[in-house]
């Protein structure tokens, strides 16, 4: 059997599958999250490790001895840092980060702009990315800068948790923005500027392994807590997209996911990079062998419950708001930008609701505006990494897509059929197959990424909606009025 562990911003959750796919286990856990009107986005690594071990006791009860690897998915863009005897130093901080938009800029401004920083690494930094977290440590608490001697990502301190080896991957390596996505390797002059050329920064970094190799074996302690074999491996694991991706069967070109979970993504795999100077599309590795290019908006599901929260609903109103609304939210316009934004780059913005009448202002028609604001964005997302073709198909995964009238809405304004695969835990089944993957090859047989997905991943034929098309052209001019109430209010260049 394999076991996927995907650690979220939420919760982590795992998923054990036998060797034809099937599901067999899954377990869930909740860890906390430290929020500050700074903008500063945390949690300790120890609650990580915490809700591993309770969801993966749920999953593989009884069947422990005969899981043969794991593999690990992890949020992407986490600051993990450790000292000299391995011990966190402080806590980690996240992907929905922002407290670090001036370090942000900072870097940039180092590094010669915006257009020297794509000449040289194939990337844009945005907020959120992990190197400014770093310039942030070293100017706000430089006695624990001065302490690092390790620097990880969420998914690589599970990972080193797991085996005692610290080791990177390329997929969740390329969203650090001091990797050069083009080359595959560390950019050792990013970390220069940050730690004046010392060199303590790059030597702090991991070496890579490959997406189908193996970090190495359990560690004793973690075999005999949870009764694993002592040749149980770890895969390479990757980023929370990266996984999913492969949790998709988005290996091949030609298709497209869409995630609706706290942040929404867009991605579509390609065999050879994909590299945009505005930064807008995130030129990132997938963790399969080829390239991801992404786009992530960072309010989504987040803003839809808290919606529904606020209104005395819960999530299971949405779908009867949907219907009895009609697109455009009969002229209400809502900017949702609780957490600022990435795409827009708008690290500072923040929600705003527009259009309100006498005759729209009405809770079905706030929810609408609410999710035709979030499902605008990740439309305008879209785009960008489809460099304006249309979709024919987009596989939709996350909390989100358990919405009927959600999907409905994203099939109507797109023009593609939505489908929704079997596993919506796509995190955990990407992780569980790479698993496979890198297990089988030590064993000496080597699968590809796409045969073994085409295999474990399948298709919720029951949730695939079609598009109607006489309703494309009114979302069309709901979309327009979006923008247009965006570039007023933000004068946003770069969704140009």
């Amino acid at each position: 059997m394999y076991l996927g562990i995907d650690c979220g911003t939420q919760s982590t959750k795992a998923l054990l599958i036998d060797e034809f796919g099937k599901v067999v286990g899954r377990g869930s856990s909740p860890h906390p999250l430290v929020e500050r009107p700074s903008g500063a986005r945390e949690q300790e690594p120890k609650w990580w490790i915490e809700a591993l071990s309770a969801s993966v006791m749920e999953a593989i009860q009884g069947s422990a001895a005969s899981v043969r690897a794991i593999g690990v998915s992890g949020q992407q863009h986490g600051l993990v840092v450790l000292d000299a005897n391995k011990e966190v130093i402080r806590p980690a901080k996240l992907w929905n980060d922002t407290e670090t938009s001036p370090q942000n800029e900072e870097i940039i401004r180092l590094l010669g702009g915006r257009e020297k920083y794509f000449e040289k690494f194939g990337i844009v930094p945005r907020t959120g990315y992990t190197v400014s977290k770093l310039l942030w440590l070293k100017e706000a608490e430089p006695e624990n800068f001065a302490k690092v001697r390790h620097i990880l990502l969420p998914h690589e301190y599970l990972n080193f948790w797991l085996t005692g080896e610290i080791r990177a991957e390329f997929g969740d390596a390329s969203g650090t923005a001091f990797f050069d996505v083009r080359r595959r390797e560390w950019a050792r002059e990013v970390l220069d500027q940050i730690d004046g050329g010392t060199g303590q920064l790059y030597a702090a970094l991991p070496p890579f392994i490959g997406p189908n190799e193996v970090v190495g074996k359990v560690r004793a302690e973690v075999a005999t807590q949870f009764g694993l074999s002592r040749e149980c491996v770890v895969s390479a694991g990757g980023g929370d997209n990266m996984m999913g991706a492969i949790g998709t069967g988005n290996v091949r070109e030609g298709v497209v996911t869409v995630s609706l979970g706290t942040s929404s993504t867009v991605y579509s795999f390609s065999e050879t990079p994909v590299l945009d100077p505005t930064g807008n599309v995130a030129a990132f590795c997938s963790s399969s062998g080829g390239f991801l290019p992404l786009v992530c908006t960072m309010n989504a599901t987040n803003v839809v419950t808290s919606t529904t929260h606020l209104l005395g609903k819960t999530v299971s109103d949405i779908d009867a708001a949907l219907d009895s609304t009609a697109p455009g939210s009969a002229g209400l316009i809502f900017l949702p930008f609780l957490n600022g934004e990435r795409t827009p780059d708008l690290p500072h913005a923040q929600g705003s609701l527009h259009g309100i009448s006498p005759n729209n202002f009405t809770p079905e028609n706030l929810i609408r505006a609410i999710v035709e604001g979030v499902s605008f964005g990740v439309l305008n997302g879209l785009d960008l990494v489809l460099e304006g073709k249309r979709a024919e198909v987009i596989l939709v995964i996350g909390g989100g897509a358990r919405s009927q009238g959600w999907r409905q809405l994203l099939a109507d304004a797109s023009g593609a059929e939505i489908r929704v695969p079997r596993e919506q835990e796509s995190a955990c089944l990407g992780a569980a197959i790479q698993a496979k993957v890198a297990c089988s090859l030590l064993n000496g047989v080597k699968l590809t990424f796409a045969e073994v997905a085409d295999e474990f991943v399948s298709i919720d034929e029951t949730a695939t909606l079609k598009p109607r098309p006489n309703l494309f052209a009114e979302y069309r001019g709901a979309r327009e009025l979006f923008r247009d109430q965006l570039q007023t209010i933000y004068s946003a260049p770069s969704l140009n």
